[in-house]
């Protein structure tokens, strides 16, 4: 599906149905007689998540009594096909969290209603908090049309046990040796699958969301497309050069587990792997193993971090858009995003600091939170995204097909990518 053009037409034939400007009047803060009832769609069915939106919620109707809201979990990996068929089908939601690979399209569309005036009309929000580079993917024209609620790093989380029962170094032992690079990782990783364990697993990888190994190539200083988003840049070394290097490190060193093959990390079934902080609630109660949080490994073009982003935009679909821009404002105050952060980091620049972030995420040490958590939002990239990213996506993961099996062509594969969506990137 083409998010781009399905989030286009449905904008078209809401503003063929009602002219826009009439909508947002139409969708304006309900009488305090009325039942309003919101609905956000969100990705997490995780039981934690939803106790603390539920408790948010509850915490605006004392001031709200006649507003209820909801949230709907869809599935991860078709969350924004799900999103917009609901928005081209007339069912859109009231609010719903929006991938970062997808901000620029629904900005762009217009399927999203400004929230700018609302967040600063808000007491006591601070909006000015946001930096200018956390709100880039979410903003338009100087107008905040998504609030980036997540600001999430990716990391390393290890599993020492499975580790040093392959004989391995620990990351914490290679930190310390000064060695906490790619080679010294795969090394540690092949260690572990040798044993019948998994090596590095980069979660919701699957040989099918290629952008998160952006958490690998990254340290080679490689990117898919040019800082402009016009030019594929696949083909030049530093992607050919990771590439090959997660290719050695999948059939040559067994360090990765290899298509087809499901491992579950947060099982104790693997040795590492890369996903952002926010997963720590899976980390198990019952049977715990001896787990760290480290920085991504230094890279051959020098250290680096990674972020995603999450942004809960309200529809100019919905029927209540100015009451759910209220309830955004509330869900994303200061004392709000303060609790949020224990799963979903917040981009305020009064929360990242050690001292708050300790009481939000009591798992993490201090070392953890400052190396990891602080350090990657400060100087962390945004994980690819571009207009148009569904169709691009799409491209990339049937191109990259060639690229996972053992006699691949890598060079001659990734030249064949930039052919097929070099046109896409210039639309």
């Amino acid at each position: 599906m083409n998010y781009h053009k399905t989030l286009k037409s449905a904008v078209a034939a809401m503003a063929i149905a009602v002219p826009l400007g009439i909508l947002a009047v139409g969708s304006g803060i309900a009488n305090a007689q009325d039942a309003v009832n919101l609905r956000m769609t969100i990705w997490s069915a995780n039981e934690a998540h939803l106790k603390l939106f539920n408790e948010i919620a509850a915490g605006f109707k004392k001031d709200h009594p006649n507003v209820t809201v909801t949230y709907e979990s869809l599935p991860f990996d078709t969350y924004t096909t799900a999103l917009t068929t609901q928005i081209a089908g007339g069912n859109a939601p009231d609010m719903a969290w929006i991938f970062e690979t997808a901000a620029y399209d629904f900005v762009n569309s217009g399927a999203l209603y400004p929230l700018t005036a609302t967040l600063k009309a808000a007491q006591g929000y601070n909006l000015d908090e946001l930096s200018a580079t956390a709100a880039e993917r979410w903003s338009k024209d100087g107008t905040l049309y998504a609030y980036p609620f997540s600001t999430s790093p990716f990391a390393m989380f290890v599993n020492n046990d499975v580790i040093k029962a392959a004989g391995a170094k620990t990351p914490a032992e290679l930190i310390a040796a000064g060695q906490w690079d790619w080679d010294h990782a795969i090394e540690t990783a092949s260690a572990a699958g040798q044993t019948g364990k998994g090596g590095l697993i980069v979660r919701d990888f699957n040989y099918q969301i290629w952008q998160n190994l952006a958490s690998i190539w990254n340290g080679w200083g490689a990117s898919p497309w040019s800082a402009d988003g016009k030019t594929c840049t696949m083909t030049e070394k530093p992607m050919v050069d990771a590439v090959t290097f997660i290719h050695d490190a999948i059939f040559k060193k067994k360090a990765i587990p290899g298509p087809g093959e499901n491992v579950d990390f947060f099982a104790g079934n693997a040795a590492m792997t890369i996903t952002q902080i926010s997963r720590a609630s899976l980390l198990p109660k019952d049977k715990p193993f001896a787990w760290d949080l480290v920085p991504l490994p230094k890279g051959p073009a020098g250290e680096y971090a990674l972020i995603g982003q999450a942004g809960i935009g309200v529809m100019q679909a919905g029927k209540n858009a100015e009451t759910a821009a209220e309830f955004v404002a509330y869900m994303t105050n200061p004392e709000n995003s303060a609790k949020l952060s224990q799963f979903f980091p917040s981009a305020r620049k009064s929360l990242l600091n050690a001292e708050v972030l300790k009481k939000t995420n009591p798992l993490l040490s201090q070392e953890q939170i400052d190396r990891v958590v602080i350090s990657g939002i400060a100087t962390g990239k945004v994980i690819p995204g571009h207009t148009g990213f569904a169709q691009i996506q799409q491209t990339v993961r049937s191109g990259l097909d060639a690229v996972w099996r053992p006699d691949a062509d890598i060079a001659g594969t990734l030249q064949k990518i930039c052919g097929q969506i070099g046109p896409l990137l210039k639309r």
